[in-house]
């Protein structure tokens, strides 16, 4: 199985992030770090928050069938 893997740079504050919960929103709408648009659930972020919201880079990993695969925070 092959995975295709993209960066993003995320700044959520936790004020919008209670937003996306608060309007039932499914998924997050990105840019990858070399500019391709990308999408993912919402509740993959839910361990990353913090009082000041979502800070970071993370490597998303997606499949053949463009289905997410993994999220994990770069170090």
């Amino acid at each position: 199985m092959s995975i295709n893997f993209l960066i993003v740079d995320l700044s959520i504050s936790a004020e919008e992030y209670q937003k996306l919960y608060r309007f039932a929103i499914r998924d997050v709408h990105a840019r990858s770090r070399d500019g391709r648009r990308v999408r993912f659930p919402v509740n993959v972020l839910r361990p990353y928050v913090g009082h000041n919201g979502i800070q970071g880079s993370f490597r998303i990993g997606f499949d053949q069938q463009h289905r997410l695969a993994s999220f994990d925070r770069m170090a």
